[in-house]
């Protein structure tokens, strides 16, 4: 395991999570009331943040540092 992740947004938790129930972009924004391309955004900026390039390697580094 790497180091620390920088901290994650509430909204970007709120993604997160969705993530992980294996919800596509599109339920996720509806779940959450958001457009489409602001969760994208969220989405870009938790990679980022967990080093990750997928949605499975965000999901599994999350469980790692203990986020979801």
């Amino acid at each position: 395991m790497g180091p620390r992740p920088e901290t994650l947004s509430a909204r970007e938790r709120d993604v997160l999570e969705r993530l992980a129930q294996l919800m596509s972009t599109e339920e996720i924004a509806a779940d959450l009331h958001l457009s489409v391309n602001t969760v994208k955004t969220h989405l870009k900026s938790i990679y980022r943040k967990l080093a990750a390039t997928r949605r499975g390697e965000a999901v599994r580094r999350a469980r790692e540092f203990g986020l979801l």
